[in-house]
């Protein structure tokens, strides 16, 4: 049925209209659905922060608590350095920066697409099948869905532990080095958001797999806000090689601070990450694709 409904969907939604042709119309359809794309997502989004600006009190409480509970993951670390100096051989600047840097990559993508997770629960329930007779990618309606402002809390967490990293970590800053960190950031965040599309595009197999993807998405997070000397080294060879989490942070983090990475890896690795993340996205794409084109309907 969902099949039969998404083919109904007039062509004109996700593209200029029939007359161009070649690779000039394929780019022109690429560039109006970014933007379609886009538009729709803010648009959705405005609608939330609307509901969501209507009880500002209730906002700036639940921002509050957000803010308060990320901030213990912090508080735990620093109980670990009220009894030792070092952890894993790292200070507490050096375990500040790394902990920020994941933190507000993070916070980034759960800002944008925290609301994946759902998707699992939309096939379970049939839920998904209004989605795909709208005019609107699915992608789009599912990332924007119940936006959640509040969100911002883990963001203005991360970046204040990663400023207080940045202001007393012992580091003889370079042009290079300077770069890295919002190229960090931003590489970061494309990388989570791979990973929450291709966990998302997992539940449409596996219908109650959520917490699959908490543990990639979440834990992935938490994993990162430890440097790498504190896991075995398979765990560090899985996070780099099959899931590339390591690009997050662990790789340009480790040459700012002039770690060397315990994989003993080349250090114009530290400037991969944008790749890794253009690498990741595509391959989430196309799991999205092969999952949406696999979804069946529940027939309700």
């Amino acid at each position: 049925m969902a099949e039969s409904q998404a083919s109904q969907r007039k062509p004109e939604a996700y593209g200029p209209k029939p007359g161009a042709s070649g690779p000039r119309r394929g780019t022109s359809e690429l560039t109006y659905g970014v933007r379609h794309g886009l538009r729709c997502y803010v648009l959705i989004a405005a609608m939330w922060i609307r509901s969501t600006m209507a009880y500002r009190m209730s906002f700036a409480m639940t921002l509050f608590g957000n803010l308060s509970v990320t901030a213990f993951d912090f508080v735990t670390i620093l109980l670990m350095f009220s009894h030792v100096d070092a952890l894993g051989g790292y200070s507490l600047p050096e375990i500040a920066f790394l902990y920020g840097a994941a933190s507000t990559a993070f916070g980034l993508t759960d800002l944008l697409l925290g609301s994946m997770d759902r998707l699992g629960r939309r096939v379970r329930d049939g839920t998904l099948d209004t989605l795909l007779v709208r005019p609107v990618p699915v992608l789009v309606q599912i990332a924007a869905d119940r936006y959640a402002l509040r969100r911002l809390g883990r963001i203005l967490q991360g970046s204040l532990v990663l400023a207080y990293g940045l202001v007393n970590v012992d580091v003889d800053w370079t042009a290079d080095k300077v770069l890295l960190v919002p190229l960090m950031l931003l590489s970061g965040a494309a990388i989570f958001a791979a990973v929450f599309v291709a966990g998302a595009a997992f539940q449409f197999l596996a219908l109650d797999a959520a917490e699959v993807q908490s543990a990639f998405t979440y834990g992935g997070n938490t994993l990162l806000q430890y440097p790498p000397t504190v896991f075995a080294k398979d765990l560090v060879r899985a996070v780099t090689f099959v899931v590339p989490l390591a690009f997050v942070n662990w790789l340009p983090a480790l040459y700012v601070l002039g770690r060397p990475y315990p994989l003993d890896l080349p250090g114009w690795v530290a400037f991969t990450p944008p790749l890794v993340a253009v690498a990741c996205c595509a391959l989430a794409s196309l799991a999205w694709r092969m999952g949406i084109r696999s979804y069946r309907s529940t027939g309700s």
